[in-house]
This record gives structure tokens, C-alpha cells and sequence, in this order.
């Protein structure tokens, strides 16, 4: 131990500034090269790398989930609210409501509010627990002026129909608009005003996002795809909102497909699953496995798919005389949205009941699943025969995906922490689905039980075997018991010259 630190003292003792300076100097250039990467990564792909690769693979491996917003959350006074008036039930479990509210402060508020009084007031109301103190908080910041998060909140939560909702959205796209103006003229002129300026920009964004779903609630579909599609041109950097998965349901909607394609095209990125007959480059593949997709992604990719061949596919003609190259692709492209999300099926083909769903998602986990098919059922009904492709076809999945379960195929590998997280979010009344499990064929259950039990025998006869004597004496006896009586049965009814033929025999 004393020859250990001195020779560390030794070592540090002889180091010179230069070795600081070389040291310092690698240092830079490292941080300075990882700084160069993240920014450019950021520009094309809108999300950081190293963000990127901890969501994929470390959370999954710790054991931590995250949660997203759901992008096509519904309205709580005109909707969520309306289903507790019928039924009874909370649809939106505290964890998940209070999820929206940390989600509210960090889009609605900053920290220069106090300068102006109803935005100290909704500062406030954003943190209230009790909705009717939010509610009249919201009514109290505009008496004082006209203040567009306050219009928000009583769009969301106070206005009982769509129609009001989207009444009141207007009001707030008129009041958010002048305070965005404004604060952009000033965003240069300090860290302060920088704030301002990006949560005024949160609250406009989101505004017209409400806006653009409003309408196509009400029917006015193609005047949401094109406010979605202007939203995403003036904002291209702002996709936490995740406007792409409204713009692809409204434009299935129109059935406009081609359309459909294109967002896809963009947002899914490289298609490059594993082929038999082509080997992918590595990097690529890697790149295409850690890419952060989502259900409405996956399958919507696969239902577009199932719409080339679905109307003529028939399990017993493809079994004949095997699967054509759209077939394959078409049941390749479902493979690879149910190792994305497995639960997605059991909702689409009816199986299980649909319930609301939540504010916040866990990707590829039960409350996702429960997000996608509440809104995209229609669209794969209203496909010939894609559902009865999704039906013949995706329990195959499993059989695909390598054993044990904790290696992917495409993607990285499925987080043994969704059940848990889904839990929290979901309502007590609502049964969450588990990730199906590939079971193992009998006969190798029943060898490795036969094989587990016949070695413990042999070792209890021989650590014990004057007691495994007696043991085995007992059982053989216990076993034979019944034989017994009914040899001694038989040599009763029997005359006894037949019994004694029988016996020699």
C-alpha cells in the first residue's frame, strides 16, 4: 500500500505544465467535436443524439420509462369530463393529470410572469390541484386583461362541447398572436426577454394545434390538414408537439394515401429490415434499430401495405402457392409494428375493449396501444381486408423474434418496465396488457422436469439412503396396493385349476 502512493506521488511530481495543457487541449477538442456533432445531429433530425441513444438503450437496461405526451389527447371539459358524467368513472388517473401539469408550466409559463399580472395569476393556476380553482382562476386573469393561456385553460377544461372548446381557442390565437409579435421584436435584448419569447411561441404553437383538432372533430378535415400542415412549416424545430401524428390521422381520413406516404416517407426513416438474400450495412442497421418511432408510425407504414393486397388475400390460396413479394411486404411491414408495439392487435381486431385514452403514453407499451386504436380503428376498417390480414398474421412475430424475449429483431430490445408505467397511467378499471410471451413446447418443459426430478432423487439416495429405502418400499407398496386387491379378487371368482394356468402363464 505505501509503495502504491509513492509512486503516485512520484507520478504527479514529475508531470509538467505542459502535460496540464496537453490535457486541458484534448479535453476541448473532444467536448468541442461532441458539441459540433449534437448541433448538426439536431439540425437534421430534430432531437440529440446522446438523448436519442439513453431513451433506446440505457432506460430500457435501468429500467426506466419515459413518457410522452399523447399527441391526440382529447379535451377534458368537452370530452374526458362528459365520459364521468355518464359512467361514473375518472378516465385520467392523478399521475397522469399530474403529468399535464408539469407539461403546462413548462409550455405556459416563465420566469419573468410576475412583470405582467394575469400571467402571475395563470403561473399560479397551472399548479392548482382543484379544477374549479383553476377554472376561476383563469376568469380572474381576464378581468385584468386579455390573456390567451386563460382562454386555454377554459378551452380544456370549462367548455363543455367542441364548439365552445374551439370558441374559445380563437380568442386565444388572438391574444397569444400580439404577445408573440411583441416579444419577438425584444428576444435579442436579453436572457429575459428569450424566455418570453420562446414560451409565447409554446403558447401559440399549441393553440393552433388545438385549433387545427377542432376542426377535424367537427368534420372540417381538410381545413385541419392544412392548418397542421402551415403549423409544421412556420415551426419545423417544435416536434415535441408531434403534429406529423395528427396530420397522418386526418389524412387518412381523406383517404388521401399518397399523402400519407409522403409524411411517412419522412418521418419513418430508412426502411432497411433484415432480408435473407440482402445483408444491410451495419451502420445503417444500427442507426435504423435506435430510431425513436412510434405505433401511429409503425402501423400506419403497415396498414398502407395491407391496403396493396388485403382486398384479395386469402390465407388458404397464399399457403398454396406462397406469399407474393407485396404479400411478403405486407406481412413483414405488420411484424414489424407488433414487435414495436404488441399490444396494438388485441385493440384493432376487437379483442380487447378500447377505453379512453390517456394524456401521456408509454411508447410500445398498453396505453400507446389503447391511443393509436381509439383513433385509427376506423381506418383499418375502413380497408378491405386489412384487418383479416393483421388477424392471419401477427401472432407470426413471435416466432420471429430470437429466444429469449430480451433480444429485438428490429428494434431495440422491448422494456421489461412498461406494465408498470402503464399502470400509473391507465385507470384502475382497465385490465393493462402484457407483452405476449413465447411459450416453450411441452415436451421440453416435461423432460427438464423429469430430468430436475430423477437427479434430486439420486441425490437424496445417495447423501440418504437407508431412509430413501424405507421411502421407496412405501411407495412401491402404496402402488401396488390396488393390484393387489384386485388379483386377490379375481383368485376368489375364479375356480382354482384356472387360476393356477393363469399364474404359471
Amino acid at each position: 500500500m505505501f509503495g502504491t502512493e509513492s509512486s503516485l506521488s512520484m507520478f504527479l511530481n514529475t508531470l509538467t505544465p505542459k502535460f496540464y495543457v496537453a490535457l486541458t487541449g484534448t479535453s476541448s477538442l473532444i467536448s468541442g467535436l461532441i458539441l459540433i456533432f449534437e448541433w448538426w445531429y439536431f439540425r437534421k433530425y430534430g432531437t440529440s443524439f446522446i438523448e436519442q441513444v439513453s431513451v433506446s438503450h440505457l432506460r430500457p437496461l435501468l429500467g426506466e420509462c419515459k413518457v410522452w405526451r399523447n399527441p391526440l389527447n382529447l379535451f377534458r371539459g368537452a370530452e374526458y369530463n362528459r365520459y364521468t358524467w355518464v359512467t361514473g368513472r375518472e378516465p385520467l388517473t392523478y399521475y397522469d393529470m399530474n403529468l399535464s401539469a408539469q407539461d403546462h408550466q413548462t409550455f405556459f409559463t416563465c420566469d419573468s410572469d410576475h412583470l405582467r399580472p394575469a400571467d402571475a395569476i395563470m403561473q399560479k393556476a397551472w399548479r392548482e390541484r382543484n379544477p374549479q380553482a383553476r377554472v376561476s382562476a383563469a376568469h380572474e386573469a381576464l378581468e385584468l386583461e386579455d390573456c390567451a393561456t386563460a382562454y386555454i385553460l377554459l378551452a380544456e377544461e370549462e367548455a363543455t362541447t367542441i364548439m365552445e372548446a374551439e370558441k374559445l381557442f380563437k380568442q386565444a390565437l388572438k391574444a397569444g398572436e400580439g404577445c408573440y409579435r411583441r416579444s419577438q421584436q425584444l428576444q435579442h435584448h436579453g436572457a429575459q426577454y428569450e424566455a418570453q419569447h420562446r414560451r409565447d411561441t409554446n403558447v401559440v404553437v399549441y393553440i393552433k394545434r388545438r385549433l387545427a383538432m377542432c376542426s377535424r372533430k367537427l368534420g372540417r378535415t381538410r381545413e385541419a390538414v392544412k392548418m397542421m400542415r402551415d403549423l409544421m412549416k412556420e415551426f419545423p424545430l417544435l416536434s415535441m408537439f408531434n403534429i406529423h401524428e395528427n396530420l397522418l390521422e386526418s389524412l387518412l381520413e381523406l383517404q388521401n394515401y399518397a399523402d400519407v406516404q409522403a409524411v411517412l416517407a419522412k418521418y419513418d426513416g430508412k426502411t432497411c429490415q433484415k432480408s435473407p438474400v440482402l445483408k444491410p450495412d451495419p451502420v445503417i442497421v444500427s442507426w435504423y434499430i435506435s430510431l425513436p418511432k412510434s405505433a401511429t408510425i409503425c402501423y400506419t407504414a403497415a396498414l398502407l401495405k395491407a391496403r396493396a393486397v388485403s382486398d384479395k388475400f386469402s390465407p388458404e390460396a397464399a399457403s398454396r402457392r406462397g406469399l407474393s413479394t407485396a404479400e411478403m411486404n405486407a406481412v413483414e411491414a405488420i411484424h414489424r409494428a407488433v414487435e414495436f408495439n404488441p399490444h396494438v392487435p388485441k385493440y384493432l381486431l376487437e379483442m380487447k375493449s378500447l377505453i379512453l385514452p390517456p394524456e401521456h403514453i408509454l411508447k410500445r407499451g398498453d396505453s400507446e396501444a389503447i391511443a393509436y386504436a381509439f383513433f385509427h380503428l376506423q381506418h383499418w376498417k375502413r380497408v378491405e381486408g386489412a384487418l383479416n390480414l393483421l388477424h392471419c398474421t401477427w401472432e407470426g412475430t413471435f416466432r420471429m423474434i430470437p429466444y429469449p424475449l430480451e433480444k429485438g429483431h428490429l428494434f431495440y430490445p422491448y422494456p421489461i418496465c412498461t406494465e408498470t408505467a402503464d399502470r400509473e397511467l391507465l385507470p384502475m378499471f382497465h385490465e393493462v396488457s402484457v407483452y405476449p410471451k413465447k411459450e416453450l413446447p411441452f415436451f421440453i418443459l416435461f423432460t427438464a422436469g423429469l430430468c430436475s426430478f430423477t437427479a434430486m432423487l439420486a441425490l437424496l439416495t445417495h447423501q440418504f439412503p437407508e431412509l430413501m429405502g424405507v421411502f421407496a418400499k412405501a411407495f412401491l407398496s402404496t402402488l401396488f396396493a390396488p393390484l393387489n386387491f384386485i388379483m386377490e379378487k379375481v383368485e376368489s371368482i375364479l375356480p382354482s385349476s384356472l387360476w393356477h394356468q393363469l399364474t404359471r402363464i
